[in-house]
């Protein structure tokens, strides 16, 4: 059985294989073809984050996945400058599933989210580089018969000057394979940078440009099935009986069954499982469901502001600060909406099983070794007869980054349905996807906030009312990141949450949470400051003090970008936000008109600290990108269940995503630092909201209550 899609057999010769830890034995012997090379025969036993082909070629193994992120391009970037390779001769491919051996350094197991691709592999990934060149040095030194101390390399040409000698790297690949890796390779001082905060090309553009590059919705296989799930249109409810004679009539259509997480429908091609599980007929057992709608989960909501809640922050006396005379005080309620994470390619895999019994999966693995375990367990085989083929993924926000891996177990379970005599490919439609739960939660958020008679922020209280993303019902400190550690310098603070516990699945959306944190805090303090007669920039740095110089920097730097108190041309206003997430800084700037009565943005300047900048510009296209994906959904964006709890939302014509007239001009400044580098994939999202939610208020007067902003309420 053989795949139709291009997998690439990806060494000429064997060639040097490097890294940290000894790799497993055991896979199949095609499982060089597969890119499984820390398993492949001949292949020195080295975890092979680094391997160099006879042809010269340097390929990284990147232990995360690329969705649009960049972890290709920067992973290889730390590797080719302590190799000192040509970025020509750079390439990536995904590593294999293996918790320990491709652990995240941050999370103990193999995953991609938290902003923490660079910022867990940055030492790491250097050192397998500065090994990859220690070996190739000693090999030439052998071959030459040279002391090592005089060997150079420059640009992946090896060179002694003193004899005339000169070699590229795959000359000495295989002989270098042999030599011992040193424990402590010494790492260049960043001022020797040569690629490391330079402007290079991203490694997956042209493949992605021109429809070479292969996602799991491209993999086909010879005889493969396609299946779909006809899912319960309430949360919690169970199949209670089926009718599927119609389905079965469908021509295409081979087989339907029961599954814990629906009904499959199996067929020949992706139009017969469509036309199928449209025809099924499905009573569903509603008795376990959440069958409130989006108004009544609000209203219980906020009868739960009376509780006391999770005290998650307490600073000096806030009860006694909110007694005391001569004060201003402005109380605000803010509504988070459900939202969905709606990546271009929607949830799908392949799975097949090969002759030795052994199960391929080809799927956008963003915790691989999780997604490998689930198929062991669903199909009854061992772990080391499961392979994970990781894809290229069409985006994620955090979708596909599931504990316990829901979707591919239910893949798993489809696939071990059939019978697994054939491969299936499991896909979800863009309606499964919005509708299929694993939101952004909804939250309520009630402020209150005093000012003196000078108008200084004196009190702050903010209680949170929502889902916890780990434990149901129990707090969980995302809940509160991002308002109980306000840089700002409140003398009385007060920050509380109170977990509640629905049917509805959720899960980490871009920047988890400060995607509500960030907007109600900076449009709460943004409120105040104004109401206090303070400027938006001026006062937020005068409450950072000499504590926060970052914050600080890149507040300053923003409003320097956009010539913050000058001329503004007339409609328009600006609104400015700061906020810190995943260790990093981002300020950000958003002129804001009306146009038929909703906002209209018109560019956003970004200030950013991440930083030791890795690729400058995968990090402007990361702010560009946060700017893009969390404007769409403060403009327009909502999941909500209407009566009986049915969600009402099932594609891109009522679940928009901005559209590229809508685009702002963006602008982007990198703060230059020596700083250990953090994360770029989220950071860039938490400010825009509450940056053109500020230009709002002072537009209409009024202060945003409720998200998305284009909601009737704003009309």
């Amino acid at each position: 059985m053989t795949m139709q899609t291009s997998r690439r057999a990806f060494l000429s010769g064997l060639g040097l294989v490097i890294g940290v830890a000894l790799a497993p034995r055991g896979f199949a012997a095609d499982a060089l073809e597969r890119g499984d090379l820390a398993g492949a025969p001949g292949v020195p036993a080295f975890n092979a984050f680094v391997r160099v082909a006879t042809d010269g070629t340097v390929t990284v193994l990147s232990k995360h996945i690329e969705f649009g992120q960049g972890p290709y391009t920067g992973l290889a970037t730390l590797v080719a400058e302590e190799l000192d390779a040509d970025w020509a001769q750079v390439r990536a491919a995904a590593a294999p599933a293996d918790d320990k051996i491709y652990a995240n350094l941050l999370f103990g197991i193999q995953g991609t989210g938290g902003s923490t691709a660079i910022a867990n592999s940055y030492e790491q990934m250097r050192k397998a580089g500065a090994t990859a060149r220690a070996m190739l040095v000693a090999a030439a030194a052998e071959t030459w018969g040279v002391p090592a101390s005089e060997i150079t390399v420059v640009k992946g040409r090896i060179a002694h000057a003193a004899s005339g000698k000169e070699s590229g790297f795959g000359e000495l690949a295989d002989l270098a394979a042999t030599m011992p890796a040193p424990e402590n390779p010494v790492l260049k001082d960043p001022a020797d940078f040569v690629l490391i905060g330079t402007d290079l090309p991203k490694l997956d553009t042209v493949a992605k440009s021109t429809g070479r590059a292969v996602f799991t919705i491209d993999v086909q296989a010879e005889d493969m099935l396609v299946a779909m799930v006809a899912h319960p249109a309430h949360f919690g409810a169970t199949v209670k009986s089926v009718d599927d004679a119609a389905a079965r009539a469908v021509p295409g259509v081979l087989d339907v069954k029961t599954l814990p997480q629906g009904v499959a429908v199996y067929a020949e091609n992706t139009w017969a499982a469509l036309k199928g599980r449209a025809a099924l007929a499905v009573d569903w057992d509603l008795s376990k469901a959440e069958t409130r709608s989006s108004q009544q989960i609000e209203a219980d909501y906020r009868a739960l502001f009376a509780e006391a809640g999770h005290e998650a922050k307490k600073a000096g006396d806030v009860d006694a600060a909110f007694a005391g005379a001569g004060l201003t005080v402005i109380e605000r309620e803010i509504v988070f909406p459900y939202l969905a994470h709606a990546p271009m390619e929607p949830l799908d895999a392949v799975l097949m099983k090969n002759a030795d019994g052994s199960i391929d999966c080809f799927n956008g693995a963003q915790f691989p070794g999780q997604d490998r375990a689930a198929i062991a367990e669903v199909c009854g085989v061992d772990l080391s007869q499961v392979r994970i083929n990781t894809q290229f993924a069409g985006g994620s926000f955090g979708r596909r980054a599931q504990f316990g891996s829901p979707y591919i177990r239910e893949a798993a379970a489809v696939f071990a349905a059939s019978g697994m005599a054939r491969p299936v490919k499991h896909l979800w439609t863009r309606e499964d996807d919005i509708r299929g739960g694993f939101y952004r939660p909804t939250y309520l958020h009630n402020l209150k906030g005093a000012l003196d008679k000078d108008g200084n922020i004196v009190a702050w209280r903010q209680h949170i009312v929502g889902q916890s993303l780990m434990k149901k019902g129990e707090f969980d400190e995302s809940t509160v990141e991002g308002a109980a550690d306000l840089p700002y310098g409140i003398p009385n603070l007060r920050v509380t949450a109170t977990a509640t516990d629905l049917p509805i699945p959720v899960l980490w959306w871009r920047s988890v949470g400060h995607t509500h944190t960030g907007f109600a805090v900076e449009s709460f303090v943004d409120e105040l400051l104004q109401a206090g007669g303070k400027d938006p920039v001026e006062g937020r740095l005068a409450l950072l003090g000499d504590k926060n110089p970052r914050h600080a920097g890149v507040l300053t730097r923003v409003a320097e970008l956009a010539d913050w108190g000058g001329p503004i041309p007339d409609g328009r206003q600006r609104g400015v936000a700061l906020h810190k997430s995943f260790n990093t800084y981002v300020a950000e700037i958003a002129e804001v008109s009306i146009e038929g009565g909703k906002p209209r943005v018109h560019k956003v300047w970004v200030a950013v600290d991440c930083g030791q900048p890795v690729n400058p510009n995968v990090i402007r296209a990361q702010m560009e990108g946060g700017v893009g994906y969390g404007l769409g959904a403060i403009l327009f964006d909502q999941v909500s269940l209407g009566d009986g709890g049915k969600i009402v939302q099932s594609n891109f014509h009522d679940y928009r995503s901005l559209r590229i007239h809508e685009m702002p001009e963006v602008e982007v400044a990198v703060i230059p630092s020596r700083e250990a580098p953090t994360g770029v994939g989220e950071p860039g999202v938490p400010p825009i909201g509450p940056a053109v939610g500020n230009a709002w208020r002072r537009l209409t007067g009024q202060p945003v209550r409720r998200l998305p902003l284009s909601s009737a309420e704003l009309a």
